[in-house]
Parts: structure tokens; sequence; C-alpha cells
């Protein structure tokens, strides 16, 4: 199997792929909600130089679509691109202390940090131990909690301040704007 190509099965059933007897058309050039037999479905398809394509395959009777297939292929991958552009993206930026950070340091990271929560992203906010600093962990709670209070008028606590192994982590959001 290796480094052979493995086909994708179509997504839709069409024209002699279809096996249910009766089918409900629906597009251009029909009239709204016709139940035909497959037969005749096909040969409107054919006479119209188009191909008869299975929409929805659970409906009783099946959904089915006259249309060219390259035509209709293009249109429902536009559909999920311009699904997938609309989406927001979140964006999570890291800031990372000690549990002795000093005021220079800390005012520094916090100005940062309120950049980031006016550009739209979240901020995760860290303190590490190193070694046997883990003894500081309620410093570094005190820190975490100090740096969400001095943020709280534009960013709201996702994320209570907990310890993960040898870091305390909290995550702030922007706050929604009305």
């Amino acid at each position: 199997m290796r480094g052979r190509r493995v086909e994708k099965e179509n997504p839709n059933r069409i024209n002699g792929e279809i096996t249910a007897p009766m089918v409900r058309l629906v597009g251009e050039n029909v009239e709204p909600n016709l139940v035909v037999p497959i037969k005749q479905a096909l040969a409107m398809a054919e006479e119209m130089e188009l191909d008869l394509i299975e929409i929805s395959p659970k409906a009783e009777p099946p959904v089915c679509r006259i249309a060219d297939y390259q035509k209709f292929l293009y249109q429902q991958k536009r559909k999920a691109k311009e699904i997938k552009a609309k989406q927001v993206k979140v964006v999570v930026k890291e800031i990372r202390f000690g549990p002795q950070t000093d005021d220079h340091d800390y005012n520094f990271k916090l100005k940062h940090a309120e950049n980031f929560i006016k550009e739209g992203a979240k901020v995760k906010a860290s303190v590490f131990f190193r070694g046997r600093s883990i003894v500081f962990k309620e410093q570094g709670e005190i820190l975490l909690l100090r740096f969400a209070t001095d943020l709280e008028e534009i960013a709201k606590v996702e994320l209570m301040p907990k310890l993960d192994g040898k870091k305390m982590n909290m995550i702030l959001a922007p706050k929604s704007k009305k």
C-alpha cells in the first residue's frame, strides 16, 4: 500500500449510482418538490445534458438536483472555504514570570499583556518554579492574582491560577465589547 494514491470516494452519488426507486427533484428548470421515478429523473438530466446529483440520501424519498457535477463540486468547495475564512482564530500569547519577579520586570510584562489583550489575543500568564523555588508557590499565586487585578479593566480571568507541575498558569481573555 505504500506509495499508492487512494482515490477519495465521491461524497455524493451521481446518475447511475443512485439506487432509490423514487427521488425528489430540486434546482433550476424543475418544479419545486417534484417526486418522480429514478428513470424519469435520469432522462430529464440527460435531456438537459446535466448530471443527477443525490443531495440528501437519508431523506424519504432522497433529494436530487439536476446540475453540472463539476460546477456543483466547485461551489461546495467555495462554500467550505468561505465558512473557514469567517471563523475567528483565537491567538494565545504567553507571558512568563519567576516567583520573585521584580517590579520593573513585572510592569514591563504588564504593558506587553495590555497590548496583546487590546489586539484581541488571550494571554496565558505563567509562573515558573525552578529547582527548590516551588516552596514559593503562594508568592506565585499572589503575583498572578495581582496581574489579573491590574488588567481587570480590559480583561477577564478565564482560568484561575492553577499549579501544573512546576508552573502555575492563569488565562486572561479580552472583555467583550458591548
